[in-house]
């Protein structure tokens, strides 16, 4: 299983949807083949972990039941068993009773909680109880208000005391692994999303241990930041999604989730030999 102290070099994280809902299509797969698909050519193209989202949860939608995502993700979770179980996966879930369902059904893998622990009580708690990593997401209320909650005095700053604050709760709680999630386009405008791109360094915690810095993850991929600046669609922008890929790794991303594994194992590449002096 991936922890913090093995993240020595830019991950890829792959997002497969399991639901009619996300924003772009093709993540989406419904149907055991298009799972199956989908999930090889992730493989094949480089993926680090493969995130695995039942419940939608963008700006605007409405969340399903726990027992319906728990009804889109089991047969995923059990095709990944079958067929792909030296694979990492995370999966994309606030509430705690699907961690502790996916743990008792998979094992090991990577919780991906957008409300950072805020939606579910029990949730910091299955964590630590359960020793798995934790990626906590800033956001500000429920997708379907979020985009009413963009007031900030300065974002980049307020998002950093919230993390500052977070890992101070769950280390207390006993969590070891976490990577934080600055929330691109959750409760951000497109200038507040654009500034914590440009300060994304000024989100880099030291670790409690002292062994260098919290991960950060940063989600851009296709999202309205991008779409909605260029006046196109989701479909258009692979190419400015991997502008902004690369400039999250300049700035300290650890991980880049994205829809499109393959062109950003590339931005990693170049990243890297940007990296190393000659």
């Amino acid at each position: 299983m991936i922890t913090i102290d093995k993240i020595t070099h830019p991950l890829v994280m792959g997002i497969i949807n399991l639901n009619e809902d996300s924003f772009y299509q093709e993540s989406r797969c419904v149907t055991d083949e298009e799972f199956c698909t989908r999930y090889e050519k992730l493989l094949e193209d480089g993926a680090d972990i493969i995130d695995l989202g039942a419940c939608s949860t963008r700006p605007g939608s409405t969340p399903i039941s726990e027992e319906e995502e728990w009804e889109r993700l089991k047969p995923a979770l059990k095709r990944v068993l079958l067929n792909y179980p030296t694979s990492e996966i995370s999966i994309d879930t606030f509430r705690s009773s699907i961690v502790m369902r996916a743990f008792d059904f998979v094992g090991d893998f990577i919780i991906n909680d957008i409300s950072a622990g805020e939606d579910d009580p029990g949730m910091l708690k299955m964590a630590a109880q359960l020793e798995l990593p934790y990626i906590a997401m800033h956001k500000r209320g429920t997708p379907e208000n979020m985009q009413n909650l963009c007031d900030y005095d300065n974002v980049t700053k307020t998002i950093r005391e919230y993390f500052e604050d977070f890992i101070k709760r769950a280390t207390e709680i006993g969590i070891k692994d976490i990577i934080i999630d600055p929330g691109f386009g959750f409760a951000k405008n497109i200038d507040q999303n654009y500034q914590l791109l440009r300060e994304l360094k000024s989100l880099k915690i030291e670790r409690v241990d002292g062994k260098g810095y919290y991960p950060i993850l940063a989600g851009l991929s296709r999202k309205s930041m991008i779409y909605k600046l260029l006046d196109k669609s989701p479909s258009d922008v692979l190419h400015a999604t991997s502008a902004l890929n690369l400039t999250a790794l300049v700035n300290g991303a650890s991980i880049l989730r994205v829809h499109d594994v393959k062109e950003a194992y590339e931005i990693v590449k170049i990243y890297e030999k940007l990296s190393t002096p000659a």
